[in-house]
């Protein structure tokens, strides 16, 4: 039998649980569909050597569930994910997520007014929803480069998103594909353990000091004894992070942010000839902008080979850069190559109305209104999609701005009605995002980032702004990006500043 409820969300990471526990206790009926057997998304999946969080702990987290009992500044990713899991036996959302369902089709039905969902897994099954969620993620689907011939290589190779555990690599020729984010954190590791690692550096990221000490046991007692204290700092962490923005986006600050990066690499890596091959040939913050301290002493060390350059084959054995260089003896190969971004993989199973998919409204790039809804899909709900990333502070806020506007949007229906987007407010909302995108180092800074999309060259992924401005221009709009006419209630709701 087919089952009926009120929305349902797929995905359960950080946005799938914000969104569950917004819903609900909005009066909701929810479920949720997670792909996998446990919740976590993101902090789920990554599991390799030295994962972390690059946004200081008390503020990656939910606003309703502060944590007195992060390790240290910077949460190693182990905890982020139990964290994840107190959160749904506080909230007891146990019995709204249903594991091991993968989404496989999503249809819009007019005549019912309702998505119908097939889900697969062991036992398949379908799903009636009169409201569809996607928290999927942004980071869910590794991306594996265009290597000729990778799949002739001789010994273990996977992506860090895909650790093999079983593999073990101490004492081993490491290589390591990519210079990003998880490369960042992973080579550290790595270099301590292995007897050779070679990186291949296509091109190299602006990195910044990164800090981070561990909490005293007294400190975590205090923060569980006075949540005030808890609060306080989550608001002052809050502050430097949305003052952060401008440093990342071209504004004022970016020269200063720069001269610490530059300086950052002057001091920890003395050989000239390498700290210039470390250097970027590109704009402060036109790709994301990295943390670490161990990053630099690892690759000036005599654990680390850095190639310059990308893995362009395999051959006999023998890795081969985009330079000319032939790397051999290489035991096992890790991909830290980052995710399908710009080109979500669920976008080809959701279809809208005339059963245009969200991957073909999105040939283009992602658009919606409100980083959130997309004209063509009624009672539709994307989180985590189009510019709805930051550079420059914790993603979890906007993932809970983005649940409040779901929650607000399916009030305006309490009468009765489908919920649709207006074809010409998703146009202008993209305009905005177009205009304040105009000038910012993402798109002209000289280098390719996950953030645009290669397509329309639109910046698709980051929000050009600060989480306050997304609040915002969400207010402003004031339910008339929909063609059903706002809820008395919600009105009334909205004049008196609730």
């Amino acid at each position: 039998m087919t089952r009926r409820l009120g929305v349902a969300i797929v995905g359960a990471g950080f946005a799938g649980l914000a969104a569950a526990m917004t819903l609900r206790d909005a009066g909701h009926d929810i479920a949720v569909f997670e792909r996998a057997d446990r919740v976590g998304g993101t902090w789920r999946d990554n599991t390799y050597p030295g994962v972390a969080c690059d946004v200081p702990s008390h503020l990656y987290g939910f606003a309703r569930h502060p944590e007195p009992s992060w390790s240290a500044e910077f949460a190693p990713g182990a905890e982020i994910q139990a964290y994840l899991e107190r959160v749904v036996d506080r909230e007891r959302l146990d019995d709204r997520i249903t594991f091991g369902a993968p989404l496989i089709d999503a249809g819009w039905h007019e005549d019912a007014g309702i998505w119908r969902l097939s889900f697969g897994g062991a036992s398949p099954f379908d799903v009636d929803a009169e409201a569809l969620v996607l928290a999927c993620g942004r980071l869910s689907e590794p991306r594996i480069p265009d290597v000729a011939n990778l799949e002739a290589f001789r010994g273990p190779l996977f992506h860090s998103a895909r650790w093999d555990h079983g593999v073990d690599l101490v004492g081993a020729h490491v290589a390591v594909v990519g210079s990003g984010a998880s490369a960042v954190q992973l080579v550290p590791q790595l270099a301590r353990t292995a007897s050779k690692v070679t990186l291949f550096q296509r091109s190299a990221a602006w990195i910044m000091p990164r800090g981070g000490r561990p909490f005293s046991p007294a400190e975590r007692a205090r923060f569980a004894a006075n949540p005030d204290e808890l609060a306080r700092l989550r608001a002052q962490l809050d502050a430097e992070g949305e003052a952060r923005f401008p440093s990342r986006s071209g504004g004022p600050g970016a020269v200063e942010a720069e001269t610490v990066a530059r300086a950052h690499l002057a001091a920890q890596v003395a050989d000239p000839r390498l700290r210039a091959t470390l250097t970027p040939d590109y704009a402060f913050g036109c790709k994301r902008v990295l943390l670490s301290d161990e990053f630099y002493p690892a690759v000036a060390s005599d654990r680390v080979v850095l190639e310059p350059s990308a893995l362009a084959a395999v051959d006999d054995g023998e890795l081969i850069a985009a330079s000319g260089s032939r790397h051999r003896g290489v035991d096992a190969l890790v991909l830290a190559t980052g995710f399908q971004t710009t080109r979500q993989p669920y976008a080809r199973l959701v279809r809208g109305e005339n059963g245009v998919t969200l991957g073909e409204h999105w040939a283009g790039g992602m658009t919606s209104f409100g980083s959130t809804v997309v004209a063509g899909f009624p009672q539709l709900f994307v989180l985590n999609g189009p510019n709805a990333s930051l550079g420059h502070t914790s993603s979890i806020l906007m993932l809970e701005a983005q649940a409040e506007y779901v929650a607000k949007a399916l009030a305006r229906r309490a009468g009765g009605g489908v919920l649709r987007v207006r074809p010409e407010a998703e146009r202008a909302y993209t305009r905005m995002v177009d205009e304040r995108a105009a000038g910012t180092p993402w798109l002209t800074g000289g280098c390719r980032n996950w953030y645009v999309d290669d397509r329309s060259r639109r910046l698709t992924l980051v929000w050009p702004g600060t989480v306050a401005d997304y609040r915002a221009a969400l207010a402003a709009s004031g339910g008339r990006e929909f063609e059903t006419a706002p809820a008395v209630a919600v009105d009334a709701q909205e004049r008196s500043g609730s």
